[in-house]
């Protein structure tokens, strides 16, 4: 079969064509003909090293794919041939708490990733998607709607009414902002762009930070709320951002903390968390379970994923690159086939 994979050492530049075997289908699993994938930040680091520096390499890159079953394993019960479905980000990791062998079931690195014609899904990690959703729209899911899903909702336990800080317009955030306001959340939105900040205003964002512009964020937020600070913050930046989070939330606030933007070193004044009472939960994508209750959430909504570029398979590294210079708002999407 047709792939893409990283051979002979890391960067955008290795990612080369790799022809394969197609895999077959082991007991309780099921092959998919994938369609479409979507990139996130966690696909550019492994391509460039940075994720995982003794990664074995050829690797297939890219954890988030869409497609059909068109083969079943024996043993498989609850899928058959012809069902659309998008790989879960963790492979085995169905319901219940995350397990200590997480890092060894996903998708992408170390297992083989889905920037390819076919790959292999465990029958619990092979989800249905909503019927009215492409196989585009259905790639952009398992990992940055998962996340915001579980952010928001798992641990967050957002209710309506409530004001959620979110950073950004990538994939979470923007995932993180339809879903808030879907829910019936306040949200204030930051990014650097107020071209970004107009689309992000089109889809709800009730307020909107520029933080070039205003790089006292957490002030404006706190002006936002009168003072009390907002009831959560959705945490894609990481160590330089993570104390203007801390300043933004309210006392007994909440802080999902997703992605690592800014770095994961800087020194952080920890007292806020103590005096504040803030609960910091880290959130790293999230269970099948967790995705089919995304799923029979985004079922019953108008509101669709937001694609930035649909890329052709044989264009792969140029949407790397494009994840690469940020530009993006929302999802960058490889069509397959």
């Amino acid at each position: 079969m047709h792939a893409f994979a990283i051979q002979g050492g890391f960067g955008i530049e290795n990612l080369k064509p790799f022809e394969t075997d197609e895999p077959k289908p082991g007991y309780g699993q099921v092959l998919v003909k994938l369609h479409a994938a979507s990139l996130n930040y966690r696909d550019l680091m492994t391509v460039s090293g940075s994720y995982n520096p003794k990664q074995p390499l050829p690797l297939i890159p890219l954890s988030d794919g869409a497609g059909e079953i068109v083969e079943i394993g024996e043993g498989v019960v609850s899928l058959k041939v012809g069902d659309r479905v998008a790989g879960a980000f963790f492979q085995s990791w169905l319901a219940g708490p995350p397990p200590a062998t997480l890092h060894k079931v996903s998708l992408g690195g170390p297992l083989p990733g889905v920037l390819a014609e076919y790959a292999v899904f465990e029958e619990g990690g092979a989800i249905k998607f909503p019927y009215h959703f492409s196989y585009e729209q259905a790639a952009t899911l398992p990992c940055a709607a998962v996340t915001a899903w579980r952010a928001l909702f798992v641990e967050g336990k957002l209710k309506p009414g409530e004001t959620v800080l979110i950073q950004g317009t990538g994939g979470v955030s923007v995932f993180a902002l339809q879903l808030a306001k879907a829910a019936g959340a306040r949200v204030i939105l930051t990014s650097s762009s107020d071209e970004k900040i107009a689309k992000a205003k089109s889809l709800g964002a009730d307020e909107t930070i520029n933080y070039l512009k205003v790089s006292d964020w957490e002030k404006e937020a706190l002006r936002l709320t009168d003072g009390e600070g907002v009831d959560q913050v959705v945490e894609v930046g990481g160590a330089r951002t993570l104390g203007k989070s801390l300043s933004a939330v309210r006392s007994g606030g909440f802080i999902g903390m997703i992605g690592v933007l800014s770095g994961s070193t800087e020194p952080v004044n920890i007292a806020p968390i103590l005096m504040k009472s803030i609960t910091i939960k880290g959130v790293y994508v999230g269970s099948s379970e967790m995705f089919h209750a995304l799923n029979r959430a985004i079922g019953t909504q108008k509101s669709e994923p937001v694609i930035d570029r649909v890329y052709p398979f044989h264009d792969s590294n140029e949407a790397f690159r494009s994840l690469k210079r940020a530009g993006h708002f929302g999802k960058i999407v490889i069509k397959i086939v």
